[in-house]
């Protein structure tokens, strides 16, 4: 009998053990990307140190070859088995693409101060997703858009009713909240980062920036990763605004 009702104890606790570490993986997102992002940054950390070296000691930077039409934060990605191959880099990072991770390795800045910055690969999929839904829903409906309601002048949010598609959950490298799509005229599909610019500004301040400043140079500039998929950005009365200029 003692076997026994020890035997049911155990068991219970088994079950107690398995629900508590089952509800400990269930905490809030925003936990689980910083956990998430430590190995990133310290990848990039190391990438960053490699490099520098590799510049400093051939003059070049370890960058794959792209085209003029390639947009600026999808251009230069690492070249990983140069700097394998010529001793700056033991292992590729397993956050790399090229070891099964889910980011590409870029540099920006190129031509005055080169700087490592990760492109989140979902994020990518995600919008390349979206927009093969809107072509496909224009193909149909005689070049017709699935328009919503209007973000910006010459952009809109995404009517994913009409194309009876669920809106994915866009989230954010910056700020971990969710975001949204948008298209302009000719229905190219963006991720709408004014929400993290704004807030990136009004943490930092308006000096520097000009009519003209690229906003999404303070994102980039302001973490480790680059805004994926995002239309340029001009500060227009006080707020950030999507402009038409085609984004490179």
């Amino acid at each position: 009998m003692w076997n026994k009702k020890k035997l049911k104890s155990g068991i219970m606790l088994v079950i107690l053990t398995v629900t508590v570490l089952s509800l400990s993986g269930c905490m809030y997102p925003k936990n689980e990307l910083k956990q998430n992002q430590a190995a990133p940054k310290e990848a990039v950390r190391n990438v960053q140190a490699a490099i520098d070296q590799y510049q400093s000691e051939t003059g070049m930077l370890p960058m794959k070859n792209s085209d003029a039409d390639t947009p600026i934060y999808e251009k230069f990605l690492v070249d990983f088995a140069q700097l394998k191959n010529k001793g700056y880099l033991s292992s590729i990072p397993t956050a790399a693409f090229e070891n099964g991770g889910n980011y590409y390795f870029l540099i920006i800045n190129e031509e005055t101060k080169p700087q490592v910055k990760l492109m989140n690969l979902k994020t990518y999929q995600q919008i390349n997703d979206i927009q093969s839904w809107v072509t496909e829903y224009a193909n149909n409906h005689n070049g017709e858009w699935p328009k919503g309601e209007q973000a910006y002048p010459g952009y809109f949010y995404i009517d994913y009713k009409a194309m009876n598609k669920k809106a994915p959950d866009l989230r954010s490298d910056y700020s971990y909240q969710t975001l949204a799509a948008i298209m302009d005229e000719q229905g190219h599909v963006y991720m709408d980062y004014g929400i993290d610019i704004m807030q990136t500004i009004q943490k930092n301040g308006e000096d520097g920036l000009t009519a003209d400043t690229d906003l999404r140079s303070i994102l980039a500039d302001a973490d480790m990763f680059v805004p994926v998929k995002a239309p340029v950005y001009h500060w227009v009365n006080k707020e950030p605004q999507a402009v038409t200029t085609q984004a490179k």
